[in-house]
């Protein structure tokens, strides 16, 4: 070995180099892979609470509980609890079907963190419930300081899965963000139907689109369910426990979600930069439903009255946001050196 090669040897190394004459693609560098690392039962109240913030931005028109998961830091391990309950589901269905047995599913249950999965999941629906009597009519009597906290909130977002990306921002991200931009703009936009007795098929179908926005930050189940025209419905047949209604809508949100999660959850560990970038520009482009001042039929409307209150508001649901995300980092920061 001469000199200079003894020198290089010293030399620290970096881990995945990429070439300089080339952006490495997203499958060279995946995202993580699931963990077999389970949750304690400790951490069962703070999942509760933040399976509970998920609840209760599903219930506002405009707000995606993919986007709080992000958040408060729960979002890939929820896809992938998802996915590996879909596998289970399929493979239980598949083996009774060639009577190959159900060892496959009951292997794929127990790769479910179960531990985190049922507090977040009580949580969620209980403030969700409680969310649909609560925050959905402050929205109605008082629009513009209501929109204007979450308007911050969504916007401070944002930084999350930008901050998520393995790589550097490249340009093919920014053309990402602006494709996922502009179709949560127009989506958003969408005059609201009204459908006063809508019929089972109609509701399962807009129950299995619906449910896709739980796992798609930037795509708001509610303000789907308003462009159907099944906002008021769902509402209206849980307080009636209307449950043919019901258990349709529970159908049809199931199927939905198992049609998604896994092509979902495949993107976030291939193609993870180009993902965040369109997830990021969901988020951006929903927005628009969340701006203040609108006319009955979603339209926009230049800013007026107090802009001072609203302007407060929007900065202080900003903060909350921050806030969550710096602590969030933290926790994981000292769980990693513990």
């Amino acid at each position: 070995m001469t000199a200079d090669d003894a020198h290089r040897a010293s030399l620290p190394t970096r881990p995945d180099p990429a070439p300089c004459d080339a952006a490495p693609s997203d499958t060279d560098r995946p995202g993580p892979a699931p963990s077999d690392r389970r949750t304690s039962w400790s951490h069962a109240p703070l999942d509760a609470v933040r399976g509970g913030l998920i609840g209760a931005a599903e219930s506002v028109p405009g707000i995606s509980g993919g986007t709080i998961a992000l958040v408060v830091g729960l979002y890939d391990r929820l896809v992938d609890a998802a996915g590996h309950v879909v596998h289970a589901g399929r493979a239980l269905v598949t083996g009774l079907s060639r009577r190959e047995g159900t060892a496959e599913a009951v292997a794929a249950l127990r790769r479910v963190d179960w531990r985190l999965l049922i507090p977040v999941l009580i949580g969620m629906v209980v403030v969700l419930l409680v969310s649909l009597r609560t925050i959905a009519p402050l929205l109605e009597s008082h629009p513009v300081p209501t929109r204007a906290v979450f308007l911050g909130m969504i916007a401070a977002s944002v930084v999350v899965p930008l901050q998520m990306m393995p790589r550097r921002f490249r340009a093919l991200d920014a053309l990402l963000l602006a494709v996922g931009a502009v179709a949560a703009f127009l989506l958003a936009g969408l005059a609201p139907a009204e459908v006063a007795d809508p019929s089972l098929w109609y509701v399962f179908l807009g129950a299995a689109l619906a449910i896709n926005a739980l796992v798609l930050p930037g795509v708001s189940g509610s303000a789907l369910l308003v462009v159907l025209g099944l906002y008021v419905p769902v509402q209206a047949a849980l307080d009636d426990r209307d449950l043919a209604f019901v258990g349709v809508f529970m159908l049809g949100a199931a199927v939905g979600l198992a049609s998604f999660v896994k092509l979902l959850q495949w993107l976030l560990h291939q193609r993870r930069q180009g993902t965040m970038a369109v997830l990021a520009g969901l988020m951006i482009g929903s927005l628009r439903a969340l701006w203040p001042w609108q006319d009955e039929d979603r339209g926009l409307l230049a800013p007026s009255g107090d802009l001072l209150g609203p302007v407060l508001l929007a900065v202080a649901g900003a903060a909350v946001v921050l806030v969550l995300v710096v602590w969030e980092r933290r926790r994981i920061a000292r769980a990693e050196t513990d």
